[in-house]
């Protein structure tokens, strides 16, 4: 049970509100370069075949109706249906070329659907894109396979089709319940078809249900946030992701529509937090980490206590040691040592395609000192602890020789109730999980060489 008694001083909040990476990689995605695009993902992909890893693969649809103008994804917005049509072609030919370089009878593991919005796409264009998946590459038979969904615009046929195609789990954006925040983000939502689309969902026996809230939108308060809250916990999802609104409108121009004026302060957007983690808990929710929660037999809950989970470009996920492979407009892969992105947007994307090249055009090759924080960093934000020998016999090192300025940074951090050192270990307070990007950035060089303001704030 997450303890009622974290208090924010005033002081605390200012020290520790700054901008800071979400550590969905490490390093952060703002390090990638076009110095280390495709050439270096076609030499990772064949490197990544002689160890044969289980792979994971993510499909961008970045078609949506509406704009949402908190949304900070890769998006097209298109009320005029046909566009999707070329893009789905390009799709096809990207599979192609991957499998010039990267062995498709490894085992898929994971197969996941993420936009935009994949139910933009006509019933028959879905089930031409999974066959052409099935054809493509090997789904292992136990698979995850997961879509998100707009529940304003799903069907109950449409669902079926999902199940009936393989899908087993389902993620749905609710941001927030409240009419007065609904209209402040263009995204009305009421909660009774929330209700419909959930039984919809529990009828045709998805295995598992994800919510995704937001809090530090738009008239927001920690009272109104409250009412969201226990209107999800009605819901009953499987999962719950909790967001810290990341308000960016130099990367994202749609959000220069949210009068900054009307966001909640950083105590507020705290107390929310703090909130959401105590009702869910009390809920029957675990906390899984900085923004996820589950119930106690979801497969999230169960990769923490093996020491499993692992963190990537969708947030937690439950299959550690995988390569994942991106495919389609900005969609990233994360190999051992590279990560690379594909062209953001639709021209540079459609004319990479047709010159007969992967659309890969930035990335990163990780070192031996990356590897090692990343190591850290992705104990910290999943674990909340750090077992010090298993690093050092992992990479060969003496932790606190070699994070000897790092631990010194650390200390104060425990002097504000963050976190307890101790000889062997590092492990996070309650107080400190709420804060956990900020002490995160003390194992990241490359964030503390940036002076421009490139992340969202971390309160």
């Amino acid at each position: 049970m997450f303890p009622m008694d974290v208090v924010f001083s005033e002081e605390l909040i200012k020290k520790y509100d700054r901008p800071g990476p979400r550590y969905t990689s490490y390093p952060p995605a703002t390090e990638f370069s076009e110095k280390y695009g495709r050439d270096y993902y076609i030499k990772h992909l064949i490197e990544s075949n002689r160890v044969g890893k289980p792979l994971s693969l993510y499909f961008h649809i970045p078609f949506c109706e509406n704009a949402c103008w908190f949304c900070g994804c890769n998006v097209v917005i298109n009320r005029i249906r046909g566009r999707e049509v070329p893009y789905l072609k390009r799709l096809e030919k990207e599979i192609s070329y991957l499998k010039g370089y990267l062995d498709t009878e490894r085992p898929v593991v994971q197969l996941h659907w993420g936009g935009g919005t994949p139910n933009y796409l006509t019933m028959g264009q879905t089930e031409d894109l999974f066959s052409l998946i099935r054809e493509n590459f090997n789904l292992s038979p136990d698979a995850e396979i997961s879509v998100e969904i707009d529940p304003r615009s799903i069907s109950y046929d449409y669902l079926k089709l999902y199940r009936e195609l393989g899908f087993n789990r389902i993620s749905m954006g609710v941001q927030d319940f409240n009419p007065k925040v609904q209209k402040a983000i263009n995204r009305i939502q009421p909660y009774p078809l929330m209700v419909k689309v959930m039984n919809w969902v529990r009828e045709l026996g998805f295995t598992s249900v994800n919510i995704d809230l937001v809090y530090g939108l738009p008239h927001q308060t920690p009272e109104s946030f409250l009412e969201t809250v226990e209107k999800t916990i009605k819901l009953d999802p499987d999962r719950v992701a909790v967001y810290n609104f990341a308000y960016v409108p130099w990367l994202k121009p749609l959000q220069r529509r949210i009068d900054p004026k009307t966001l909640p302060p950083p105590q507020d957007k705290l107390k929310m937090l703090k909130s959401a983690i105590e009702h869910f808990t009390e809920a029957g929710y675990v906390y899984i980490g900085m923004d996820h929660f589950a119930k106690p037999h979801d497969e999230l809950v169960q990769a923490q206590r093996e020491g499993k989970l692992w963190r990537n470009f969708q947030g937690y996920t439950t299959k550690k040691g995988v390569d994942l492979i991106g495919i389609g407009m900005s969609s990233i892969s994360m190999l051992e040592r590279y990560y690379g992105q594909n062209y953001k947007t639709v021209r540079p994307y459609y004319e990479a395609i047709d010159s007969g090249h992967l659309p890969t055009y930035r990335g990163i090759e990780l070192n031996e000192d990356d590897l090692i924080r990343r190591e850290v960093i992705t104990e910290l934000i999943c674990n909340f602890r750090l077992e010090k020998e298993a690093i050092g016999d992992k990479f060969g090192i003496d932790f606190d020789s070699y994070f000897e300025k790092e631990l010194q940074e650390l200390s104060q951090m425990e002097a504000d109730g963050l976190l307890k050192l101790s000889p062997d270990r590092i492990e996070i307070t309650p107080l400190g999980r709420l804060l956990i990007r900020n002490i995160c950035m003390v194992f990241d060089v490359y964030t503390k060489r940036r002076t421009e303001r490139r992340f969202s704030r971390t309160i």
